[in-house]
């Protein structure tokens, strides 16, 4: 099978020749050039031979052209970006928010950034999803995490405007994603965990401009949910329409074959990704068993929950693969007549 005839098979739930894996990373100093971005995950593909590809965009790209200004420095250390600038300073800033056109801007930037990898990429037969974040996700980075507090104060009609705006900038960006040519989108939704918002809050502000986002990505194959964080809204999240799921399996709840069962979907995960950055090999491998051993190689792609955070070391990455085959030899040995 090609990379993607056995994305395709684990998609629609049939039993790929083997069992398809991926991960991916952030490139903090190289994800603000869409020249070297896609040179550098074209070069990421090829070291590690994943069977798809997650665009590895900057984070905080569906932000920046609405007016903010991001610190990186903390990402090579193992942190996360944090925002220091932000045109969200009280509750009446909310109604200045224009739709961000995907022509112009970071927008642009990460748009070309999938043409030049896409065009890298030419007969190579691998799919491509590429990153869009959620309306709620965007407006709470927007305003530096503060989304809740606005929301406790009584501002709800004036985030729904706002939702309006951003819910149709990010509709036009995955939209063109799957115009340029990605596979479907990586639709991250990090604003949808009990840590955060209540259930109902969730059900107004995040799910009806999540599933505009959602349709206007039907185009995709295999648009992808990432439900990210942990204690995750899973009873709103598990029927939303994608094709494949993806959430920090091991680190939170649902349990991998409950999720395959109450989902219905394929599923994406099975790695640690903390294990990864620690370098445990014994817990890698131990989890890459439990995959086999719950799904049989069928209807799963195997990857981390999240992003593999620095620092990396790329004997581990490699060992994912070789631990994968090893663990698939023995079980195909196992059931084999």
């Amino acid at each position: 099978m090609t990379k993607r005839e056995r994305i395709q098979a684990a998609v629609n739930g049939q039993k790929p020749d083997k069992l398809p894996y991926s991960f991916w990373t952030h490139l903090p100093g190289i994800d603000l050039d869409a020249e070297r971005l896609a040179e550098e995950t074209f070069r990421f593909y090829k070291t590690y031979d994943v069977d798809f590809i997650k665009t590895m965009n900057n984070g905080m790209y569906a932000i920046e052209d609405f007016g903010c200004e991001i610190d990186y420095s903390d990402i090579l250390k193992g942190g996360v970006a944090k925002v220091i600038k932000t045109p969200i300073h009280c509750a009446d800033d909310w109604k200045n928010l224009q739709i961000c056109p995907v022509d112009q801007g970071s927008l642009s930037r990460e748009l070309r950034m999938l043409d030049l990898l896409l065009a890298r990429l030419k007969g190579e037969e691998v799919p491509v999803i590429f990153t869009v974040f959620s309306p709620l996700t965007t407006a709470n980075k927007l305003c530096g995490g503060k989304l809740k507090e606005y929301l406790e104060d009584g501002h709800g009609e004036l985030i729904r405007s706002a939702l309006d705006i951003i819910t149709e900038t990010t509709c036009r960006m995955a939209s063109a994603a799957i115009e340029h040519g990605a596979d479907g989108i990586f639709f991250a939704c990090q604003s949808s965990t009990y840590d955060l918002f209540r259930e109902d809050v969730y059900r107004e502000f995040g799910v009806p401009y999540d599933l505009r986002v959602l349709e206007a990505a039907g185009d995709g194959w295999m648009n992808t949910i990432h439900a990210h964080g942990t204690n995750i809204m899973f009873e709103i999240l598990k029927d939303y329409p994608v094709h494949v799921f993806n959430w920090h399996a091991w680190e939170t709840l649902p349990a991998i074959d409950e999720a395959s069962l109450l989902t219905g979907k394929c599923l994406m995960g099975g790695l640690n990704r903390t294990d990864i950055t620690k370098q445990d090999h014994n817990s890698i491998r131990h989890q890459i068993f439990e995959c086999f051993r719950l799904m049989q190689g069928r209807n799963m792609i195997l990857t981390p929950g999240c992003v593999i955070r620095y620092p990396l070391d790329p004997d581990t990455l490699s060992f994912i693969r070789k631990a994968k085959d090893e663990i698939e030899t023995g079980f195909t040995a196992k059931i084999r007549p």
